[in-house]
């Protein structure tokens, strides 16, 4: 007890004090190693090895790389054309597009941040410009980047599943329905809202020819989750090895088919894919040394113990682990959520016979709407960033998209059917 209560209120101290999360998980280590005395040292320089010592782990840098070469090339305004071509003549139809871009583009860049950034960059001020509110714009784009986590590729499914040792393939495909639930669910108060409000919609009407060429010019955007679904669930690949294959196909689509990417453009987005990286695994090499000592001193133990002692229900235990992590991802970062409870709630989890898989996604679930919450949620900063207005209009027009969201996340944590059925249904689990 003495060296749990060290670890978690050492780390909890850094965290307070503003410093960074790689260290101050490294830092807390430091710390209770040091005082607690019957601690090996050696712990963290093996375990921060052997966590980055992940064949699996090598899809993370490239899934990063071949979202960031796929948004630049010119794909998110096919992807937006389609949408408004789909859309146009529904109410608030620039809205609903945003959402549905999310969807499409959650299957080239599995990052919430480089949806919001691309979209909204795109988006938000043209929103504004037909007379839609910048706080709504603000709400929809935010809480809509957050379908790219779920929907597959997913860099949360990757490190959860790395770090887990949960297949990551059955758990792209746990995240489909969830993705497109959560799509649907912010359509509905989108929809409210743009008919109280009054909002636009296009009168702009496409010939058959028209539509045609508009859907055939966003082929190689929906080609790329092919590739990588595909390749997976055959057997042709693995996951690292799909990761592989997108920033070829990427680089392909950038250099022949858009012809707008260049030698400069490539060298920015593999600098910026680096440094994004970067600080996730240095987060990823040290949370291993911080789960083996949370093993070594037998917190999940303690805490399962604990739990069972108050409830012996695992409906019970899965409206705390919803209502600890949702208030978790209101001031931390999903990276590090991930990282730090995982290996603390998972075993516990195994302990009232939830099925991993199902844990893996209402995990990652939880910490993904964070990315849209208040006070921290990134998301929210960077929309709000790009519409100019006060942190304190989007953080109320969050409201009902969030909600819609914690909606959807009880229906997957308490349906787990609705997340293991199509994993099943292709033997990946």
């Amino acid at each position: 007890m003495q060296a749990m209560a060290l670890l978690f209120g050492s780390m909890a101290v850094f965290l307070v004090i503003g410093v960074p999360i790689a260290f101050a998980i490294g830092l807390s280590i430091m710390v209770t190693i040091l005082m607690d005395g019957q601690l090996p040292m050696m712990i963290v320089f093996q375990q921060t090895y052997q966590g980055l010592d992940s064949f699996t782990l090598l899809a993370l840098p490239l899934f990063i790389l071949a979202g960031d070469l796929m948004g630049r090339v010119g794909i998110i305004d096919d992807l937006l054309t389609v949408c408004e071509v789909l859309l146009g003549r529904v109410r608030g139809s620039l809205a609903h597009a945003n959402i549905l871009a999310s969807m499409f583009f959650a299957g080239i860049s599995g990052s919430a941040t480089a949806d919001t950034a691309a979209i909204g960059g795109a988006l938000i001020p043209a929103m504004v410009k037909q007379g839609y509110d910048a706080d709504f714009s603000v709400g929809v784009t935010a809480s809509s980047s957050v379908i790219g986590p779920i929907i597959p590729p997913s860099i949360g499914f990757v490190l959860y599943g790395s770090t887990m040792m949960v297949s990551i393939s059955a758990l792209f495909m746990a995240g489909v329905v969830p993705g497109i639930l959560l799509g649907i669910a912010l359509m509905v108060p989108t929809a409210y809202m743009s008919h109280k409000r009054n909002y636009p919609k296009s009168n702009k009407r496409y010939t058959p020819i028209q539509i045609i060429k508009t859907l055939c010019r966003a082929i190689p955007a929906a080609i790329m989750p092919v590739i990588i679904l595909g390749g997976i669930l055959s057997g042709i690949f693995t996951p690292t090895e799909a990761a592989d294959m997108a920033v070829i196909y990427a680089l392909l689509v950038g250099f022949l088919y858009y012809r707008s990417l260049n030698l400069k453009t490539l060298c920015n987005c593999i600098v910026q894919s680096a440094v994004s990286c970067g600080a996730v695994l240095l987060i990823v090499g040290l949370s291993y040394s911080f789960g083996c000592l949370v093993a070594m001193t037998q917190i999940p133990l303690a805490i399962s113990e604990f739990l069972m002692e108050f409830t012996s229900s695992k409906f019970v235990f899965l409206l705390l682990v919803n209502l600890f992590l949702l208030a978790m991802g209101c001031v931390m970062e999903s990276n590090a959520i991930l990282l730090i409870c995982a290996p603390v709630l998972a075993p516990i989890a195994t302990m009232f016979g939830i099925d991993a898989v199902h844990f893996g996604v209402v995990f990652v679930l939880n910490i993904i709407i964070g990315l849209a919450t208040p006070p921290f949620g990134m998301c929210m900063f960077i929309a709000t960033g790009i519409a100019k207005i006060p942190l304190s209009k989007s953080m109320k027009a969050m409201i009902p998209f969030v909600t819609a969201e914690i909606v959807v996340l009880f229906l997957i944590t308490y349906i787990p059917d609705l997340c293991l059925t199509l994993p099943r249904l292709l033997g990946l689990w």
